[in-house]
C-alpha cells in the first residue's frame, strides 16, 4: 500500500516533499553559517550578543543545519514507512518558514528580545516531532517510535540552552548542546543502519555480487544501546572515566557492526561508500571522545568534530545527494560535482579534528577547515538546486 496523495502540483514543486526545502536550506545555511562562524573566531566579524560565542555556533551547526537535514529526510521517509500521507504543500511552507524565521532570529541575537528569540526558535523541533507523530505512532510502527522521541529529546535540549539564555537556569548549555550532538549521533546509528546495507546489498546486486551484506541483531542491538548509553552517561557523568569506556564501546561496536557490510567492494559507487565513510567518522568520533574522556592526550574538540564535522557533515551529505535522486524520479547516477563535494566534506572534517591535535596550528587548519566544510555544502546547494526545485522526472507527486 503506497501513502495517499493528491495530483501533482508541478507549479510548486519545491513544497511538493519535506526533503526539497530543508535539505537546500540546510546546505545554504551550512555554507553562509561557517564562513560567518570563522570571521567570528577571528575576531573579524562581531559576534551575536547571546551566551557564549562558541555556543552560538554549536547551536547553529545543530539546530540549524542538521536539524533541517534531519527533518528533510525523516518528513520524506515517514510516510513511505508508514504508507501514510506525505506533509506538503501549505503546511510544508508553514514548517519550513518556522525553521527560516528561527535562523533569522538566531542571527540578531542580541538585537531582538532573548525572549522572542527562544520563541520563535523552540517552535521548529516541537512541530516537526508533532508531524512525526502523527505519521508514525501506531502499533505496526512501534520500532520507530524512539525516532520521534529522539526528535522530542532535541527540542527539550534546544529549550535547556534557551533556558541558561533567558537567564532561568546555569550551566545548562553546554551540557544540552553535548546531549545533542549525544541524540544526533543515535539517529544516524539507527537510521544508518538500516539504509546502508539495504542500499549496498541493492548496489552490489546489480553488480552480480550475491554475498550477505549485513550484521547480526544482537551486533545491531549492541551498537544502539551504546550510543544511547552515551547519551545516559553523559547526562549524569560527562567527562568521566565513565563516559569515557562507555563512547570507547560504543565506538567498536558501531565499527564492528560495519564488519558484514562490504564496505571495501562500495568503492566504484560514491552513492554507496559515502554512507559507509560517513558512519566510519560515527566509530573514529566515539573512540575519540572516549581516548578523551579517560584521560589521554586527546583534546575534547577532536572527538566532538569528528562526530559532527564529520560524521553528521558526511551523513548528511551521502543521505541528500541520494533522496535528493530518487525521490525526484532520477537515476541513482551522481551529478557532476557531488564527489567533489563528498571530498571537501571529508577534507574539511580532518583538517577541523587536526587542528585540535597538531601543536601549533590550531588557527591556519581550523580557518581551512571551515572553508571547505563551507565549499560542500556551497557545491551541493549549486548542483541540486536544479534537482530540488524543479518537478519529478516521473510526474508522480512530490
Amino acid at each position: 500500500m503506497q501513502p495517499a496523495a493528491s495530483p501533482p502540483d508541478r507549479t510548486r514543486p519545491l513544497w511538493g516533499r519535506g526533503f526539497r526545502p530543508f535539505f537546500l536550506g540546510a546546505a545554504i545555511h551550512a555554507a553562509l553559517v561557517v564562513p560567518l562562524w570563522t570571521g567570528i573566531w577571528l575576531g573579524v566579524l562581531p559576534a551575536p550578543r547571546w551566551l557564549v560565542p562558541a555556543w552560538w555556533h554549536a547551536h547553529e551547526m545543530l539546530f540549524g543545519t542538521v536539524a533541517a537535514a534531519v527533518a528533510g529526510f525523516l518528513l520524506t521517509a515517514s510516510p513511505v514507512w508508514a504508507a501514510r500521507p506525505a506533509l506538503a504543500g501549505r503546511g510544508l511552507v508553514a514548517l519550513a518558514g518556522l525553521w527560516g524565521a528561527a535562523r533569522l532570529a538566531m542571527l540578531a541575537a542580541g538585537v531582538l528580545p532573548v525572549g522572542l528569540v527562544a520563541a520563535v526558535d523552540l517552535a521548529f523541533l516541537p512541530a516537526v516531532a508533532v508531524v512525526l507523530a502523527r505519521t508514525l505512532w501506531g502499533r505496526a510502527q512501534r520500532r520507530n517510535h524512539g525516532i520521534v522521541v529522539v526528535v522530542a529529546g532535541l527540542a527539550l535540549a534546544n529549550a535547556a540552552v534557551h533556558a541558561e539564555a533567558l537567564g532561568l537556569a546555569s550551566g545548562w548549555a553546554p551540557r544540552a548542546l553535548r546531549l545533542a550532538v549525544d541524540g544526533v549521533v543515535v539517529l544516524m546509528v539507527v537510521i544508518g543502519g538500516r539504509i546502508t546495507p539495504a542500499f549496498t546489498a541493492n548496489a552490489l546486486r546489480r553488480t552480480g555480487f550475491a554475498g550477505q551484506v549485513s550484521s547480526p541483531p544482537w551486533l545491531d542491538r549492541l551498537a544502539i544501546a551504546s550510543v544511547v548509553g552515551v547519551t545516559l552517561v553523559d547526562l549524569v557523568a560527562p567527562r568521566s572515566a565513565a563516559s569515557g569506556v562507555v563512547a570507547c564501546a560504543a565506538g567498536l561496536a558501531v565499527a564492528a557492526r560495519m564488519g558484514g557490510w562490504q564496505t571495501r567492494r562500495t568503492g566504484g559507487d560514491p552513492l554507496v561508500w559515502s554512507l559507509h565513510a560517513g558512519l566510519a567518522w560515527v566509530a573514529i568520533g566515539l573512540l575519540l571522545v572516549g581516548a578523551g574522556d579517560l584521560g589521554n592526550p586527546v583534546l575534547a574538540t577532536a572527538g566532538l568534530h569528528a562526530l559532527t564535522a564529520g560524521a553528521m557533515g558526511a551523513m548528511i551529505l551521502a543521505v541528500m545527494t541520494r533522496v535528493g535522486l530518487g525521490h525526484t524520479g532520477r537515476p541513482l547516477v551522481l551529478p557532476r560535482g557531488a564527489v567533489g563535494a563528498y571530498a571537501l566534506v571529508h577534507a574539511g572534517a580532518a583538517a577541523r579534528v587536526a587542528s585540535a591535535l597538531v601543536p601549533g596550528q590550531h588557527a591556519p587548519l581550523l580557518a581551512l577547515a571551515g572553508a571547505l566544510w563551507a565549499g560542500a555544502f556551497a557545491l551541493f546547494a549549486v548542483v541540486y538546486a536544479p534537482i530540488l526545485t524543479r518537478p519529478r522526472l516521473d510526474g508522480k507527486p512530490g
